[in-house]
């Protein structure tokens, strides 16, 4: 009898292997708790500070999360985004003063979602290399 595999562990088994190659060749550790795991996020630790100003202090974390969000989870207040922003025409509906429904357009900026796990972990990496890796001569 042969080995079938489903498509979601044949994923789960890129992504494993994806993430040992971070630690192999960048020194990225995975320090996922059982509880992200559950939930469908990563998260990885990086051998550079999280801020410049600051060398001694922790060191940078990113986490990719299962709603399609790559944040940094080193912030005091917020895990902000990573991911690219675009320019959009937003609309809401009010009850005005007179009893109708008023529509107001607007401009507003939205976050691409990345909905393949993979991708954000690439990302992911692409952002380390780009932001915080000095002279690197690893192919992409």
């Amino acid at each position: 009898m042969t080995n079938k595999y489903t498509w979601q562990q044949e994923n789960q088994m890129l992504e494993d292997s994806f993430a040992r190659r971070l630690l192999i060749e960048y020194n990225i550790k995975e320090i996922t708790t059982q509880r992200q795991a559950i939930n469908g996020t990563r998260e990885f630790e990086f051998p550079v500070p999280a801020r410049k100003r600051w060398p001694n202090g922790n060191n940078l974390r990113l986490a990719c999360y299962k709603s399609g969000y790559v944040r940094n989870v080193n912030s005091c207040s917020s895990n902000y985004q990573l991911n690219p922003v675009y320019k959009r025409e937003q609309r809401q509906m009010f009850l005005t003063d007179k009893g109708t429904l008023k529509t107001y357009t607007y401009k507003g900026f939205t976050r691409v979602k990345i909905w393949n796990t993979m991708a954000r972990m690439k990302f992911m990496l692409d952002f380390y290399i780009r932001n915080y890796k000095q002279n690197t001569n690893k192919a992409r």
